[in-house]
């Protein structure tokens, strides 16, 4: 790992988890109410589209949790920092941006031209 601030960035991503973690729990206990039973058709539009808005914010929740826990795991086996394609440094300028990021920036450019 030749990361110039690993503890830094790895306290970042062990905090992030932890924020990631109660977030989606307070969205499950929140949980989503049943529609149909408004009193008219537009509150119940308007209750399906806050669930759609919450079910995808939680989707981003769980996705961005599953990347970071990704990252700590590579702490863990001394690769963090490493591309996951090519193995070259990723820039610690785009860690400190995108802590949880797998891959160098040309790696990635190739992947999403």
């Amino acid at each position: 790992m030749v990361v110039r601030e690993p503890e830094a960035l790895r306290s970042f991503l062990e905090n992030e988890q932890a924020r990631l973690k109660d977030v989606i729990v307070q969205m499950e206990a929140e949980g989503s109410e049943n529609l149909g039973y408004g009193n008219h058709m537009a509150d119940d539009a308007s209750e399906a589209y806050e669930q759609a808005k919450d079910l995808a914010l939680r989707q981003n929740a769980e996705t961005l949790l599953s990347q970071i826990d990704e990252a700590l795991a590579r702490f863990e086996q001394g690769t963090y920092g490493l591309c996951q394609q090519c193995e070259s440094e990723i820039d610690p300028a785009r860690l400190k941006a995108l802590p949880y990021v797998t891959l160098c920036l040309r790696c990635q450019q190739r992947l999403y031209p």
